[in-house]
């Protein structure tokens, strides 16, 4: 090897410890910009969407504090038509999962997750046996309201212990266990709506909607119902079906009746007046009411619900 002068070997020296401390500091750097990631990425909270509010709250009593849960729609929006809006598309690019109901509900939904990059989506109602839907166009197609049952909702939070478990899997046992405290709480609803509704006599027990979003309720409590249409994207209010409905109100001497808070309640006050039957208020079904409403939580929609149907039914009984 040749000699290297005093001169060479200094500038040698000194561009291998240059290379040197690059390399440190680079590796330093490569170091720290790993550990802030991972920070990032441990306290990262995965982000749920569902495609309405009464499914938002139900997540949110699984998802506890480790999971994000937002509603893509608002409180108070109609669900079955729904038009969704830019901003909703942003949020679903976000989102690392996406709950609907099915059973026909959110027709808009495939074309909206395919917009929004095919976000994963789970049905809550799957597996579920639906009830089908009586007369008119949607004959025959399942009534897609099977959460306004709490034994039914049941399934619903089954459904979302594993999706979530699946998302997140070491939170797990924090899902189960809240899924397992809000089944009870389920449980102790339908107890409660049962001995509410307990002293409606049975030639009483007509329930009389807007919309025919009570047929799971309606079964499960020994109810009837009869409805001015049977799903809110079909709410063409016709002179036959108020006719219709005005007939059944005065054979069976249904002292009141009611309609949902996300359409309007024109058409049925005008049944009310018709039929001489009162108006017994708003029920909440698609949506919840806002914070300081009757209806912010489904536990609180469902109280609120059964309160005005056994007020209203028991009326001409005197109470």
């Amino acid at each position: 090897m040749k000699a290297m002068s005093g001169s060479s070997l200094f500038k040698y020296l000194g561009a291998m410890c240059f290379l040197f401390v690059s390399i440190c500091s680079a590796n330093f750097i490569i170091s720290s910009n790993k550990s802030s990631t991972n920070s990032i990425n441990s306290d990262y909270k995965p982000i749920v969407l569902t495609t309405f509010t009464v499914l938002a709250d139900m997540a949110r009593n699984v998802a506890g504090d480790r999971l994000v849960v937002h509603s893509i729609t608002k409180p108070g929006a109609e669900i079955h038509g729904y038009q969704p809006t830019p901003s909703d598309l942003v949020k679903a690019s976000k989102a690392d999962l996406i709950i609907e109901n099915g059973l026909g509900l959110e027709r808009w939904l495939k074309k909206f997750t395919k917009s929004a990059g095919g976000i994963k989506t789970i049905v809550l109602s799957e597996n579920l046996t639906p009830i089908p839907i009586e007369g008119d166009l949607y004959s025959g197609k399942p009534n897609p309201h099977a959460w306004m049952s709490p034994k039914r909702a049941i399934d619903y939070v089954d459904n979302l212990v594993k999706a979530f478990s699946e998302l997140d899997p070491i939170g797990s046992e924090i899902y189960n266990s809240n899924g397992l405290n809000y089944k009870n709480k389920l449980l102790e609803l339908d107890n409660e709506l049962r001995n509410t509704l307990a002293d409606i006599p049975l030639s009483k027990r007509v329930l009389v909607t807007c919309e025919g979003a009570f047929s799971y309720l309606a079964k499960d409590y020994g109810m009837e119902e009869a409805y001015l249409w049977p799903v809110n994207s079909e709410n063409q209010v016709t002179p036959r079906r108020m006719a219709r409905l005005i007939n059944v109100i005065k054979e069976r001497s249904i002292p009141t009746i009611f309609c949902e808070s996300t359409v309007s309640s024109k058409a049925q006050k005008e049944v009310a007046k018709a039929s001489g039957a009162s108006f017994g208020g708003t029920f909440y079904v698609d949506s919840l009411s806002g914070p300081k409403g009757p209806a912010p939580t489904l536990l609180q929609l469902q109280r609120h619900n059964v309160g005005l149907i056994r007020n209203g039914l028991l009326r001409s009984e005197g109470n």
